[in-house]
């Protein structure tokens, strides 16, 4: 009985189920924790603050100034803005760049989609094949421009050499208004092909093959299981690839720097970016033209989440 009666009373440094310290105790806890997420999320949070919203505010600030790196910075308003509207240079650069969005995306995400496709079947080597239309993804831009710069020489390229061969007289291409944007677009379609590829192939593979075999059941043809299973439940890898693809192509410049040097109506905005910064010296100006990119990528971005919100599902219960 005393054993008992001695295991009953309160141990030293133990409490007595009091909820005060029980509070106290589980604030101390909370708060631990809470410090400890915090510490985790410092690094990511500063690069973000420091890297991307710090920049995109001092641009901002600065499409109000007239400033030429060396003297101090004169605020002059929306005199940048007005004066964009009378540049028929950067308007011309706008369009330029639409043209060439307009070329990019939708041979580049239709090849994809396609290969993706053909990848996810049952073929001998598809992984070697995968590998093989990934490797132009994984070359410097810069070194393909002078690669792709020589392929399309008028007179020692291997285009028109090829061509000659058949009695076919090549044009100039990087100088020709006509052809000199196409080429740009053809050689980025090229390069980014195989790894736009592998979000679809992945989308691809995360669909339910019940779906499949249930539509062959009912006698589905593949056409009609295409745009009814296939393409409905590709719209996440759908939305990730186009708005991926239509940021990356509005901000193009290492291609078109080796290969035309912004020349022959291939001068596009985030190109005038550039040559109003460091060739003008004009940092006001080259701010607002970047506010004018990070705007019309911004209106974009949103209508294309905007229309892809909308899920598809099929329940299996």
């Amino acid at each position: 009985m005393s054993t008992l009666q001695e295991s009953a009373r309160p141990q030293p440094g133990v409490s007595d189920n009091r909820p005060g310290e029980r509070r106290a105790l589980h604030r101390r806890r909370r708060l631990r924790t809470t410090l400890e997420a915090y510490g985790l999320l410092a690094p990511s949070v500063i690069g973000f603050a420091v890297f991307l919203l710090a920049p995109i505010v001092i641009v901002i600030a600065l499409s109000f100034y007239d400033w030429n790196f060396l003297s101090s910075p004169e605020f002059i308003g929306l005199q940048n803005y007005r004066d964009l509207a009378d540049d028929d240079r950067a308007v011309d650069a706008i369009g330029n760049t639409f043209y060439y969005v307009l070329l990019n995306i939708p041979a580049q995400t239709v090849l994809a989609l396609l290969l993706a496709l053909a990848l996810n079947a049952k073929i001998k080597a598809r992984n070697a094949f995968r590998v093989i239309y990934v490797l132009p993804w994984m070359a410097m831009p810069v070194a393909l421009g002078v690669i792709w710069r020589w392929l399309f020489d008028p007179i020692y390229g291997g285009l028109n050499t090829m061509l000659g061969l058949v009695g076919i007289d090549g044009p100039n291409w990087l100088t020709s208004s006509t052809w000199a944007m196409p080429v740009i677009a053809s050689v980025n379609v090229w390069q980014f092909t195989g790894y736009t590829m592998l979000f679809f192939l992945a989308g691809l593979q995360s669909i339910p093959h019940q779906l499949y075999e249930a539509a062959d059941v009912d006698g589905a043809s593949k056409a009609y299981q295409f745009f009814k299973i296939t393409l409905p439940l590709l719209r996440p890898a759908m939305m990730f690839v186009l708005v991926t693809s239509v940021i990356g192509s509005f901000q193009v410049f290492d291609t078109i720097h080796v290969m035309t040097a912004g020349q022959h109506e291939t001068a596009t905005l985030n190109y005038e970016v550039f040559l109003q910064a460091f060739t003008h010296r004009n940092a006001g100006y080259a701010s607002t033209l970047a506010v004018v990119l990070f705007a019309i990528i911004m209106l974009i971005t949103l209508i294309q989440v905007a229309f892809f919100r909308k899920r598809t599902t099929y329940d299996f219960s």
